[in-house]
């Protein structure tokens, strides 16, 4: 009974120590939430020719997948519904009804795509920014052109959302970009155009860099599970030369477009999105192929 007796007290003790750290976590990661940035941005030349639509289309679909958290219409949806960790609706993007499009300038547009803040200053939750800053000037503004011309949607998001005391935990840690903002140096300055097949490991780098692989496979592309993402969400591979570097440059292709292993087996798009990659032209392919072939080798999960 004694050793009962004194095995609860450590529990009541432990619990209101987790409880504690609970509450702080939400009050600091509630701070930077709620703190405001100045950013300046920057001007962007935009077009809106055939030539520059079809470019910020290709951008925005193979290259920013932007329809995966945003919709196919890009009227904005839920993409996160994780109770603890954080329950978060994509914007609306286009000029309809509760959408941001008839109130955005390119330099507003070009702050939250590259710099991941509003117009009003707030860190946007979850947006890629850290991600799409290395989008170079003609790319970012031919996708810029290509927001700012499609179909109006009136659709509002006027549910509850917000981040969670497990999701405020994680992004504590470090272990959630929750907040993109913070991890870019605002001040860097931007590639004017994108590389072409003239410069093969460049151009690999940026199908790498710009296309997000690093947001889902990690810092050193080394795979692993997700911070924060339930049990039962697929883990994600090394792309390292330890995990990938046995694939041929046609059957990486064969993965990109069709999600098919060496093997045959087909992988699980619910993180890869091929639907995306298999838009990529064979030259961008060829180019990260041969990029990801010059990656320090990693272990599994060695972030």
């Amino acid at each position: 009974m004694r050793y009962l007796r004194m095995m609860a007290k450590v529990a009541g003790v432990l619990l209101v120590v987790v409880v504690a750290g609970i509450g702080m976590a939400h009050v600091i990661a509630g701070r930077h939430i709620g703190e405001r940035m100045t950013v300046a941005g920057h001007d962007l030349v935009v077009g809106n020719d055939s030539v520059v639509l079809a470019r910020g289309e290709r951008v925005a679909t193979a290259l920013g997948k932007c329809a995966e958290c945003h919709g196919p219409d890009l009227g904005g949806k839920q993409f996160v519904d994780i109770g603890p960790v954080m329950t978060l609706y994509a914007t609306n993007l286009t000029r309809g009804e509760g959408g941001i499009g008839a109130a955005y300038s390119p330099r507003d547009w070009e702050r939250a795509l590259r710099h991941g803040v509003a117009p009003d200053g707030r860190k946007l939750l979850f947006m890629p920014s850290h991600e799409y800053r290395h989008l170079a000037d003609d790319d970012m503004a031919a996708l810029v052109a290509y927001l700012q011309t499609r179909p109006a949607v009136d659709r509002r998001h006027d549910a509850p959302q917000g981040v969670g005391p497990i999701g405020r935990v994680l992004y504590l840690k470090g272990d959630m970009d929750l907040l993109p903002a913070e991890l870019i140096d605002q001040a860097a300055a931007h590639r004017p155009l994108a590389p072409t097949g003239a410069d093969v490991l460049a151009l690999g780098q940026y199908m790498i860099d710009a296309g997000g692989c690093r947001g889902c496979h990690g810092p050193t592309l080394s795979g692993g599970p997700i911070p924060g993402a339930p049990p039962e969400m697929p883990v994600v591979a090394n792309i390292t030369p330890t995990g990938i570097g046995h694939y041929t440059e046609a059957q990486f292709r064969t993965l990109m477009r069709e999600g098919r292993r060496p093997s045959g087996a087909m992988i699980d798009t619910v993180n890869m999105p091929v639907r995306y990659t298999r838009l990529l032209t064979d030259e961008e392919i060829a180019a990260a192929y041969a990029y990801l072939k010059t990656v320090p080798p990693k272990a599994y999960g060695g972030r």
